[in-house]
């Protein structure tokens, strides 16, 4: 290729000056500083992600990224996980399938040999480490190359999962790339960083069965997972995070706590005990709470439609593999995965009026969704839940109102709970239904509705629902990590293939009709799922107004019993959830017991507490009443208690 000078312009708007097929973004780096290139996982070339060592090819607009960065940390896992592939390849002897990076690390899907005589297990770890470690002491360098798709097939003929690959993602005549590092050559697009001596701290995490391409019908697989750092201090404290974030693991709080359980006789749904349920009702009362004062109308629809419904509404065609369907008398149904349909069968069961609208219906209805079982994890995936979900039909004058009460319904909840959160507009993806005009107008629409909320926001590409742009809310729980929840979408779609109308607003309300635009928005998303995520934040410690223990009375001496039943009853007439420990065990193991089970307060009763009709309390969240609390007369105790019950106070101190 002809050498020619080139101009490299960096994001500050300052250039360097290049040759077209000699000069690097390494280049560049170092030309900047030792330490930048040091830190140089990928660079982005007018827009794309392009190899640090490869040669720019002419007038550049650079980005220079390290592992700090979104893309960088795509990168470094993507690297690492070849590094896996092949210690993995030199251990097991196995096919290599897929090794994707993922949003904490990376994995690995092989196929391990019969004659390996067992599947992975933990005492793989370590000698997979001391592999890895030693390509990564060998600074192997990551060679891009360009092959045929008639070379690919003879140089992967001896490993069916990559033949596989190649005939369905490679189309005949053309060609694609490998990447070589030490004795390992995987299909593979890149990018990746400079050598395999750029990864620093790298570590097996575990791992579990999958199935070739995650379809159940295809040959059954192992996956390892693992994570990388470049830096070791960032591989410790992952680690303690992870101690942590076990600690805090909903499933086993769950089974401490007694909230909820799962059956193999009902894969993916959860049984909710007592106390658990209790969790349940509060949060799904709050929601109706914020219902009423916000003008929503609940509603119940049914749980199983023909799936003409389905059809009707274009979910079958884009979603019918995620519903379980049945057949009766002869004809197909299906359970519910959403209610958006549901809705518009009642919108349109009659003629509306533009002075009905906003109507705002929501709904509390099951729904059930045919989940993969290996990807069933807890309540987090589940194929039976509710959500709170709810529909606003509005004009489209209406739009930026509802779409600021959406936003406001949003804040208010997620302010309660103590999450910080970030707002993403997600736009038309490659399968949508309708006209591009029309998906142009709404994500206008939604544009200025989230500048005039003034939260700040980012621009997430062609991740809109098929029938609409959304808002996507990702929520930050106590240990930092991320959750998508809340959702609201405009939908223009759903009111044409349902031919819902209003009549227009003109002197005799006959001349005309439109359609109105459906708003779909759900806060909490699944219960399930919002349970298993504030079980995690609260780590069991349930703030006053949602916790299913909320005061334990525990009598000094068997004298004191009655009064101590007489306590109990008082404050489950004010509507608390109280118990009573009359159990044999000394004073101190009954508060250690209460303690342990995260009751918020406990109220210690003897004969001083039952001649004056008080209670000594100890505050779960005040350490200074734990040695000895505070008496205080019953009634008061209860009104203290309803003052941080009604402010929904995140901690149960007493004032």
């Amino acid at each position: 290729m002809p050498r020619e000078p080139i101009v490299v312009t960096l994001p500050d708007g300052s250039t360097r000056e290049g040759m077209s097929w000699e000069t690097t973004p390494m280049d560049i780096a170092n030309g900047i500083s030792k330490s930048l290139a040091k830190r140089l996982v990928i660079a982005k070339v007018n827009g794309v992600l392009w190899d640090t060592l490869r040669p720019l090819e002419g007038n550049t607009n650079l980005e220079l990224l390290d592992f700090e960065t979104e893309e960088g940390k795509t990168v470094y896992w993507h690297s690492s996980a070849h590094v896996l592939g092949e210690a993995c390849e030199l251990h097991f002897g196995c096919h290599l399938c897929n090794g994707p990076p993922v949003e904490n690390g990376f994995y690995y899907d092989i196929s391990v040999p019969e004659e390996f005589g067992r599947a992975v297990s933990q005492t793989d770890y370590a000698p997979l480490e001391h592999l890895a470690t030693k390509a990564i002491k060998e600074k192997q360098p990551f060679q891009r190359l360009e092959l045929t798709k008639e070379d690919l097939l003879r140089m992967f003929g001896y490993n069916k999962y990559k033949v596989h690959l190649i005939n369905d993602k490679v189309p005949d005549g053309t060609s694609t790339t490998v990447y070589r590092c030490g004795p390992l050559i995987d299909l593979c697009r890149g990018p990746h960083v400079p050598n395999t001596g750029n990864i620093t701290a790298f570590a097996v995490m575990k791992n579990s069965a999958s199935y070739f391409l995650g379809n159940p019908e295809n040959d059954s697989l192992q996956r390892i997972y693992g994570i990388s750092f470049p830096d070791k201090k960032m591989m410790a404290a992952h680690k303690l995070f992870l101690e942590e974030a076990a600690k805090r693991d909903h499933r086993k709080i769950g089974r401490e706590q007694e909230l909820f359980f799962f059956h193999e006789m009902s894969p993916g749904s959860a049984f909710f005990l007592p106390h658990g349920t209790r969790i349940y009702n509060t949060l799904m009362s709050f929601i109706r709470e914020q219902y009423w004062q916000r003008g929503f109308e609940e509603v119940v629809s049914p749980n199983m439609f023909n799936v003409n419904l389905w059809k009707q509404s274009g979910h079958w065609d884009n979603y019918k593999d995620d519903m379980f369907d049945l057949e009766v008398e002869k004809e197909k149904f299906a359970l519910k995965p959403m209610n958006c349909p549901g809705h518009c069968l009642m919108f349109g069961m009659r003629d509306r009026s533009y002075r009905e609208l906003p109507i705002r219906f929501a709904d509390f209805g099951v729904l059930h969704r045919n989940e993969a079982s290996g990807a069933l994890t807890g309540l987090t995936r589940v194929r039976r839940f509710q959500q709170d979900d709810a529909h606003i039909f509005c004009m489209q004058s209406q739009v930026k109102d509802e779409m600021r009460g959406a936003l406001d319904f949003m804040s208010m909840v997620y302010g309660t709970f103590g999450f910080t959160f970030a707002l993403k507009l997600s736009t038309r993806p490659e399968k949508f239904l309708g006209e591009i005009a029309v998906w142009d107008q709404a994500e206008q629409q939604l544009r200025e509705s989230l500048d005039e909320f003034g939260a700040g926001w980012e621009l997430n590409p062609g991740d809109g629902a098929f029938y609409g742009p959304k808002v996507d809310i990702t929520i930050r729980d106590a240990l930092g990590r991320e959750f998508q929840c809340a959702t609201i979408q405009l939908d223009f779609q759903l009111p044409e293939r349902f031919h819902l109308q209003f009549r227009t607003g003109t002197a005799d309300e006959m001349s005309g009709f439109q359609r109105p635009v459906i708003i779909h928005r759900a806060v909490l998303g699944s219960v399930e799922r919002m349970i298993a995520i504030l079980t995690e934040n609260f780590a069991g410690k349930w703030p006053l107004w949602l916790s299913p223990r909320q005061v334990m009375v525990v009598p000094v001496t068997g004298v004191v019993y009655e009064y101590a039943e007489k306590v109990k009853q008082q404050l489950h007439e004010a509507g608390y959830f109280v118990d009573v420990d009359v159990s044999a065990d000394t004073l101190n193991k009954k508060i250690r017991n209460a303690e342990i089970a995260q009751y918020n307060f406990i109220c210690v009763v003897g004969a001083q507490e039952m001649e004056e009709g008080s209670v000594n309390v100890r505050c779960r969240d005040d350490v200074g009443t734990k040695a000895k609390g505070q008496t205080v007369p019953v009634t008061a105790f209860v009104q203290q208690m309803d003052v941080l019950k009604n402010a929904k106070s995140l901690e149960s101190k007493l004032a």
